[in-house]
């Protein structure tokens, strides 16, 4: 608002985001010479009520919004300032400076008078600061000393060992009370409405907060005085008028400000001055000459009619929810609507103008999908990827459905039952509900409560009274109170993340399908994320029946899917998963729209590099990992198969095996039942999992954590003593080692030391990181590392207060200081946006492929403009590296059954198939020992070596010479060259023995990008200008010994022996350049697309030569 300001201090005119005939501080200034008014009863109201510009909800709430920007932009900076240096040097410089931009009056005693009360209550009532005592009693020596209130505000709060964002949310509050107060003692509104009015203004406090909360002292300082700014709007009063955005249209103003002009004025009743505004006038020894613009008075008791301004008025509930314009994007397209509906369709169906010139086109073309799926009444999945704006999509969609133009207001017509269409329920994870309410608030004009928390009651009043149109809750609030919401007939239900509706058998799953709606509507951005029969329970609930009953989409698609992409699969498996895949993709269709960034937004971006690098344990690790598979308890599971050594038929498992008395976990798990449970033993799988994926992160992990209850940390460290065995020393006993130098120290953790080498390099290049870890106490670990290491960073996990994340966020953003973020990957994997960082660092891999996938794309989102590089660490060897697999495997099936892409078939296993667990499924897989093998690696390079030599190589290096870049510079990344499991066996001895140390002192063993992996076809991951190794530009084609004679080389020039040969071969090169055999590189060709054909031919062409007859 300084802007603003100081236009108008200039004679310019500027148009407030929310517009009122004249700016708050001139109404402030007239209510001073009214006889009950003045800046500290009523900001400005009383004068406003006399000039008739306050007679309906939406022009307080218009007039309360000016109050809460300009304390905002003017007073907040003080208060923030005050609270980081709460002493009197600091306090007496504000205060200073808040004077000398109050040079009104009236507003300077206000401020003084409420400053010197708070003052002297504060040194009161908290007697426990004595130095709120002292300082009144010093500042009294201070003959300048005013007494602001916004500067001793601060103060005090910093004094109390308040956060700055907690004193500038208290004040921002407090004024918004104190407002909502004056206009109730003005008799505006009841105490009821009042408190409505307070819970719905309260976004805009919040979204002033975030606006303002960063802004300098100094740069509020730069704002016109106040007085200055009057006086030069009251010399030229008639020409600042502007219409009232909520005033009736047929309300007339100054042909300056209006197109519907008239020559009636506003009559404001004048009453004698209290002589503050006339004599600061004659200080300044400056004429002033003005009138008013007067209205008439039958107009001016003209009111708009309901039916055409859709207003509901009651004296205890009337206010809505109000647009606000400076939360609006800049015009993107055409200022025009995007209509939905059919030529001669009545009524007609449109988005909004102002909503649709802001819109990309990939969401124009979903806001018309979801029309089709709610014209033809059945519901659908809208399922792009993360970071395109589903939730504005949806937003538009609903104000095109609900006729939500410019003219609308925001409240429903409560006694028009015939037009009003119904109400809404979004149903969201709770982190992202206040995301849904400001987005609604930037996009659109609908009434939105929130049914959280403790005032659900009241809502649900609100609701049956008609005073909602849309209604917000969370997942845990509707899995515990779904009965009382399933019993309203909903308009339109949307579930946010919809992926949390994959398990048929939970309580939110069958809570959903309680409820009675005409549309169902999911949004999410990993449709499938373990297992195929979860598309069937999601798109069963948006569209029942829309995919048959689930045994036949078991035996139809889920088995048939599965078993096709085995490695060894039989043809017709194969020939039948793929008509199946086809079949599938081609019935989502129509209750499915999935977009990925590089087809909608991959050219704003400069792409995304997901590196997947495996860390070699130490051997400290690697000896205590060997320990704890000896363990009775994870012996028994391995062993489980085996006869029984008492001579019975019947497996150990089912005789003598079945309980493990001597085993220090069982003992815990069974401490009230020595007999054991009905599950026994195999609910030992998954606390002897932790306690693998523990020791493949860090040891200190297996030790005994101090929060814990005395039972379990007594067992947690005689698990300890018995896995570390005579290495207890050298990791400082069973006990949690608190020192800094001890928990980064690699021999606890081999991670440790590539992640030190990456850090130290990206940081040196003012890179800023994101650090995501699965585990609360990894990230206490690695908070020690960043400190230990000098590092400024935040940190943001499950414990993290959610009013103080977005603040939080911000601060990263804003900041250049902060080079390190480190998040908790189930608290911070989703709803934040953080494209100030550029490298990501998933330090412990997850089981669920989407949760990593989410925690990149907190970088990886519209607005970032920089390449982003991910790294995920991964302990090779380890209980790690069978987690990365089964993603890898995840993701593969995602893709075949969601988009009916082609996938590599690494795996022998198949999912949920007892007869085919190969090497992924299974308890024996998951207590193998890896130790001594590179799992991954030895999968991969077999598939490749089917006759698929340059895929593997180009999967292999890439990862290893991208890596390298970030590590060394650029001349000494050009000299290394590695591979695979180990270094590549070079034609250049030097280029060998400079890699080997460089990689052993890292303790990386093999790397690759994930995308060369998973996708089959080519992408825009890479950075383009990135993405080809300079080894495979720079040579021609390795071509097959067999096809060798085909060639006649003379002169240097190579020459085919026929043009059908060379077309053979180049068919052959292109099928190994995509990863495949011929065969299935012809079943590719036939499904592409033309595009995707020509992407394949331009790629060929810049990473191969040719060979020219």
């Amino acid at each position: 608002m300084e802007d603003d300001q100081a236009n108008v201090s200039h004679g310019k005119e500027k148009q407030a985001s929310v517009e009122l005939p004249l700016h708050w501080s001139e109404w402030q200034l007239l209510d001073s010479i009214l006889p009950t008014g003045g800046f500290a009863h009523s900001f400005g109201l009383e004068a406003a009520i006399q000039a008739r510009l306050i007679s309906c909800p939406d022009d307080l709430r218009t007039y309360v919004i000016h109050i809460l920007e300009n304390t905002g932009s003017l007073l907040l900076p003080f208060v923030c300032t005050a609270t980081m240096s709460p002493d009197l040097e600091t306090w007496h410089k504000l205060d200073r400076m808040l004077d000398a931009t109050l040079t009104n009056e009236v507003c300077r005693k206000a401020s003084t008078a409420q400053g010197s009360a708070l003052l002297r209550v504060a040194a009161s009532v908290f007697t426990e600061v004595p130095s709120l005592k002292k300082m009144r009693e010093i500042s009294l020596s201070f003959g300048d000393v005013a007494f602001h209130h916004a500067p001793l505000f601060g103060i005090i709060c910093g004094l109390l060992g308040l956060h700055r964002g907690t004193s500038q949310r208290a004040y921002m509050f407090i004024t918004l009370r104190d407002i909502i107060s004056a206009a109730t003692r003005l008799n505006l509104v009841g105490p009821l409405g009042a408190a409505v009015l307070q819970h719905q203004i309260a976004f805009v406090a919040e979204a002033m907060l975030k606006k303002w909360k960063d802004r300098a002292v100094e740069e509020s300082c730069q704002t016109s005085p106040l007085l200055d700014t009057v006086m030069s709007l009251l010399r030229s009063f008639k020409e600042s008028l502007k219409p009232c955005s909520n005033f009736p249209s047929n309300f007339s103003q100054s042909s300056s400000v209006s197109q519907e002009s008239s020559n009636d004025t506003l009559i404001i009743p004048r009453r004698p001055p209290k002589s503050s505004l006339a004599q600061q006038l004659q200080r300044l020894e400056e004429t002033y000459n003005f009138s008013l613009p007067q209205q008439n008075p039958e107009t001016r008791r003209e009111k708009a009619p309901v039916e055409k301004s859709h207003v509901f008025y009651d004296e205890q509930e009337k206010f809505g929810r109000h647009q606000l314009g400076q939360f609006q994007f800049d015009h993107t397209g055409p200022f025009e609507p995007l209509v939905l509906s059919k030529d001669g369709e009545f009524p007609i169906i449109q988005v909004p103008a102002s909503i649709n010139c802001r819109l990309l086109e990939h969401q124009r073309e979903g806001v018309k999908f979801l029309y089709k799926l709610y014209k033809n009444k059945h519901g659908g999945i809208l399922g792009d990827d993360m970071g395109l704006g589903k939730t504005i999509q949806t937003i538009a969609f609903l104000a095109a459905v609900f006729g939500k133009d410019e003219s609308s207001d925001s409240t429903i017509l409560k006694d028009n039952k015939v037009d009003k269409k119904g109400y809404v329920l979004i149903i969201c994870p709770s982190s992202v509900i206040q995301n849904w309410e400001i987005e609604f608030s930037r996009w659109s004009t609908f009434n939105v409560s929130i049914y959280h928390g403790p005032n659900r009651d009241m809502i649900l009043e609100k609701l049956e009274a008609c005073g909602v149109e849309v209604l917000i809750t969370s997942f845990d609030s509707y899995r515990i109170h779904g009965s009382i919401l399933s019993e309203v007939n909903w308009e339109i239900v949307i579930v946010d993340e919809a992926h949390r509706l994959k398990n048929e058998k939970s309580k939110l799953y069958m809570a959903c399908l309680e409820l009675k709606t005409r549309n169902r509507i999911g949004l999410t951005g990993t449709i499938m994320q373990n297992k195929i029969m979860e598309l069937y329970n999601l798109f069963d609930w948006v569209a029942p029946g829309s995919l048959g009953t689930r045994e036949h989409f078991r035996e139809f698609y889920d088995e048939p899917l599965k078993h096709g992409q085995r490695l060894t699969a039989p043809e017709r498996f194969i020939r039948i998963a793929d008509e199946r895949k086809q079949h599938l993709v081609a019935v989502l269709r129509k209750y499915l729209l999935r977009r990925t960034k590089e087809e909608t937004i991959g050219h704003l971006m400069m792409g995304k590099e997901d590196n997947v690098v495996f860390c070699t344990m130490s051997d400290l690790q690697k000896r205590a990992y060997r320990r704890l598979l000896q363990l009775p308890e994870i012996q028994c599971l391995i062993n489980k198969d085996l006869p029984c050594s008492c001579g019975s038929p019947l497996t150990q498992v089912e005789c003598c095996k079945k309980i493990v008395p001597d085993g220090i976990i069982w003992r815990y798990l069974h401490r009230d039942n020595l007999d054991g449970c009905d599950s026994c033993p195999f609910c030992l799988v998954l606390p002897c999992l932790v306690k693998l994926q523990q020791i493949s992160n860090h040891l200190e992990l297996i030790k005994p954590n101090r929060r814990d209850e005395p039972d379990k940390q007594r067992k947690d460290a005689e698990l300890a003593s018995a896995v570390f065995g005579p290495d207890i020393d050298l990791v400082g006993g069973n006990a949690q080692n608190e020192s800094f130098i001890g928990l980064s120290d690699v021999k606890s953790c081999g991670k440790m030391r590539a992640l030190e080498k990456l850090m130290y390099s990206w940081a040196s290049k003012g890179d800023k990181i994101l650090l995501f870890s699965y585990s609360v106490r990894m990230l206490d670990i690695l908070e020690k590392f960043l400190i230990r290491k000098g590092y400024s960073f935040s940190r943001l996990d499950g414990s993290t207060p959610s009013n103080l994340r977005q603040s939080l966020v911000d601060d990263f953003n804003s900041s250049p200081s902060k080079q390190v973020f480190l998040i908790s990957t189930r608290a911070g994997g989703l709803g934040l946006n953080l494209v100030s960082a550029n490298r990501v660092v998933i330090f412990d891999p997850n089981w669920n492929p989407a949760q990593d996938l989410q925690a990149q794309d907190r970088s990886f989102r519209f607005g970032q403009k920089r390449h982003v590089i991910v790294f995920r660490l991964l302990s090779a060897g380890s209980l790690e590296e069978l987690v990365y697999t089964r993603q890898v495997y995840k993701q593969q099936l995602s893709n075949i059954a969601v988009s009916g892409k082609l996938e590599k078939r690494y795996f022998e296993g198949v999912q949920d198939c007892k007869e085919f667990q190969g090497e992924l499924f299974g308890i024996c897989n998951l207590f193998r020992d890896l130790s001594d093998n590179l799992f991954t690696s030895e999968i991969i390079e077999s598939h490749e070596e089917q006759g698929q030599q340059q895929e593997r190589h180009h999967c292999t290096n890439q990862g290893f010479k991208g890596l390298e870049t970030h590590i060394v510079s650029s001349k000494d990344a050009n000299t290394l060259l590695s591979t695979g499991s180990k270094t590549r066996k070079s034609s250049d001895p030097e280029m060998a023995r400079t890699s080997k140390p460089l990689l052993e002192d890292m303790g990386i063993v093999y790397a690759h990008c994930n995308d060369d992996i998973v996708n089959k076809q080519p992408g825009f991951q890479r950075k383009k200008e990135e993405s080809i190794p300079q080894d495979l530009s720079s040579r021609p084609p390795q071509i097959p010994s067999k096809r060798r004679n085909l060639l006649d080389c003379a002169d240097g020039k190579e020459s085919l022996a026929s043009s059908k040969d060379r077309k053979n071969i180049e068919y052959s090169l292109l099928a190994r350049f995509m990863g495949m055999d011929v065969f299935e590189f012809s079943k590719w060709i036939l499904s592409a697309t033309p595009s995707a054909r020509e992407k394949l031919l331009q790629d060929y062409r810049k990473r191969k030569k040719i060979p020219k007859g």
